[in-house]
């Protein structure tokens, strides 16, 4: 698929995604907040995968857009929607995170760390330093994933 056509895909996903998936329910508003928060991050970094993956055609310009994406959106303070009270409902979130906060702002401090690295060196156009630094980004999300997210929904 060419990179235009992935990205009119890709856009059309988001025009019609965002307003359905990315809404905040009144009844869980720190669950919306967390599940918007992390479909952005999701809706950034797939793309980047796939174009590290060779999946779709390699555009410096494109990724490096994405990077910085990629870092702008991370460091939006999402912890506010850990607050006490917010990890029942409709959740992926694991009660650990409520055990465990310390650990879980730490992780979430890695990843920011990292995604910001991922944007300096993609700003420098070295795709072999760049696909290094995306699987070093990358280890940052699953360790999380690992601990913290359920592959199911919580109730």
């Amino acid at each position: 698929m060419s990179l235009i056509r992935y990205l009119a895909v890709a856009g059309l996903t988001v025009a019609v995604a965002l307003p359905t998936g990315a809404h905040i329910e009144k009844t869980e508003p720190m669950q919306s907040l967390r599940q918007s928060y992390f479909a952005l991050l999701g809706m950034t970094f797939g793309p980047m995968a796939d174009m590290v993956k060779g999946k779709i055609e390699w555009d410096d310009a494109t990724f490096q857009r994405w990077a910085s994406d990629l870092a702008g959106v991370s460091g939006y303070q999402v912890e506010r929607g850990f607050a006490p009270g917010t990890e029942e409902g409709m959740t992926r979130a694991k009660p650990e995170i409520w055990l465990n906060t310390e650990d879980f702002n730490a992780k979430l401090a890695d990843f920011r760390r990292e995604a910001g690295k991922l944007a300096s060196v993609a700003a420098e156009g070295d795709r072999a330093a760049i696909s290094a630094q995306f699987g070093a980004t990358g280890k940052t999300c699953k360790a999380c994933h690992d601990e913290y997210k359920s592959k199911d929904y919580l109730y």
